[in-house]
């Protein structure tokens, strides 16, 4: 049987019911949200489950929605399963006052720099994981530089010509 979309939706929700929301499938991959307290749940099902066999975590990132009150951030894994060649991608909110969710490193290894990036470069505190400290930014960094709460240039400069950059 070929695992569809529909297939791992319907077995998601007969599984936790309605507390996985935001269903959708842009571009083909089917994304869904899941309460940030329960990731390890449902990522360990999809994991476990021998029709489901999401077994490797293809990528794990996070956006900054400064504008979500309450949910600025975002933490996105996508998984593959290499035999159904099948995608998905889940997403959980976290607040940016408390940005505390589980690490999944003990299902997935590949999550353990994956998530010391994350928190490098967002500030995501992953509860549980073995080493979280900055992987490629100084440890004397005291902001987290891909949230978007600076401007992208520095205003006050006057050596530059708007001109010059599209913009006069």
């Amino acid at each position: 049987m070929t695992l569809t979309s529909d297939i791992v939706r319907e077995k998601l929700t007969e599984k936790f019911g309605d507390s996985l929301t935001e269903w959708a499938q842009p571009h083909g991959i089917l994304t869904f949200c899941v309460p940030r307290d329960m990731n390890l749940k449902v990522l360990s099902f999809l994991y476990d489950d021998e029709s489901l066999a999401f077994r490797f975590l293809t990528d794990l990132t996070a956006v900054h929605y400064p504008d979500r009150a309450g949910e600025e951030l975002c933490v996105v894994y996508h998984l593959h399963n290499l035999v159904a060649n099948r995608r998905l991608r889940m997403k959980l909110y976290a607040p940016v006052t408390q940005p505390d969710v589980y690490t999944a490193t003990r299902i997935f290894s590949s999550a353990n720099w994956m998530e010391r990036e994350t928190y490098d470069f967002y500030g995501v505190h992953f509860i549980g994981h073995p080493n979280l400290k900055r992987v490629l930014n100084v440890d004397e960094m005291d902001y987290f530089p891909l949230r978007k709460e600076f401007p992208l240039e520095d205003q006050t400069r006057i050596d530059k010509d708007d001109e010059m950059f599209g913009r006069g």
